[in-house]
């Protein structure tokens, strides 16, 4: 609520940033999702393809020793070791391997003169979850320009864009979007795990592609309009139903399954049971399930992500007053 407050307050005005010079596209956050992985890969040995007249982006594997082994992580979820906690507390030598790699992130990319003004971190699901365009903060007005900018300018009926908000306060914000000055995750699928779908690494790529070119405008001094939108905002983690020892006990209802960002209404069925037995959505409002059936969530105990539909109203961007960009790369 607070959140959408702060929103109404600027829409009277213009919300100013300053010039975005520094960037970074991370990929292999999660060793086993490919499209990432693959496109930092290439990117590492061919960076033309990253510059604009504005700024050179910069491409980074996040774990790479994740990404050798073709696992989503070594020791730790490196995109749920960004706490303030584990950034700042001292090394040590039984420290999990993905410990260490987010203190050198951030040490590189995300602590005082080194914070770098926008990051790119891209993902795979196994849910169809199309192209989602998740962020973590509601007062990111620069990160909700470009998903628009994005769902606007790159259009797919096969792989569209959906704009997603977990909003979580900073201090508690473990994701490695959290280093960043401005942040915006691209998460596509369905694709499996240690797998690359061409369709799915070609959408990849044109967003990347489609998210630089805005900051290059930007740069330039474009003013983009205030508009209004359609966001998911993460309302809780729905876990599979399970037995006295704790085992699933009902899956994933052939109803539900590949039905993401589509409203679910009480009473549709969620779970079937090996028996047969469907389970029902109990609560009383329509709400709209995403990440359903991920295979990375299982060991988290998460069958799907439950959202609401919010609409928002997003005051217009500019370049702040002085900041304009010399013509030469920074």
């Amino acid at each position: 609520m607070q959140e959408s407050i702060r929103l109404k307050e600027m829409l009277n005005s213009a919300c100013q940033c300053s010039l975005v010079s520094r960037v970074v596209i991370f990929g292999g956050t999660h060793g086993n999702e490919m499209s990432g992985v693959a496109l930092a890969k290439h990117w590492l040995k061919e960076p033309s393809e990253l510059q604009r007249k504005t700024f050179v982006a910069e491409p980074c594997l996040a774990n790479p020793l994740a990404v050798e082994k073709c696992v989503r992580y070594v020791d730790s979820d490196l995109n749920r070791c960004f706490s303030e906690e584990i950034l700042r507390s001292p090394e040590s030598e039984s420290d999990p391997y993905e410990f260490i790699r987010v203190r050198e992130l951030y040490q590189k990319y995300g602590s005082g003169s080194c914070l770098y003004d926008f990051i790119f971190d891209l993902h795979n699901t196994t849910s169809h979850m199309g192209a989602t365009l998740l962020r973590c903060s509601a007062e990111d007005i620069m990160s909700l320009h470009l998903a628009n900018y994005l769902q606007s300018s790159s259009g797919s009926q096969s792989m569209p864009c959906y704009n997603y908000l977990i909003d979580i306060p900073k201090k508690d914000n473990v994701y490695l979007q959290n280093i960043g000055k401005h942040s915006l995750c691209l998460e596509l699928g369905p694709q499996p795990q240690g797998v690359t779908r061409a369709d799915v690494l070609s959408r990849m790529r044109e967003l990347v592609n489609c998210g630089l070119d805005f900051i290059d405008l930007f740069n330039q001094g474009k003013e983009f309009p205030s508009f209004e939108t359609d966001i998911y905002r993460v309302l809780s983690r729905v876990d599979y139903p399970r037995d006295s020892d704790g085992e699933i006990s009902a899956f994933i209802h052939s109803g539900l399954q590949d039905k993401d960002y589509v409203p679910l209404k009480p009473g549709h069925p969620i779970f079937t049971t090996m028996n047969g037995e469907d389970l029902l959505y109990d609560g009383e409002t329509v709400v709209y399930p995403t990440f359903i059936n991920e295979a990375a969530y299982y060991e988290k105990k998460v069958a799907f992500i439950s959202t609401e539909k919010v609409h928002l109203k997003v005051p217009a961007l500019k370049l702040e007053t002085g900041a304009e960009h010399n013509g030469t790369l920074q």
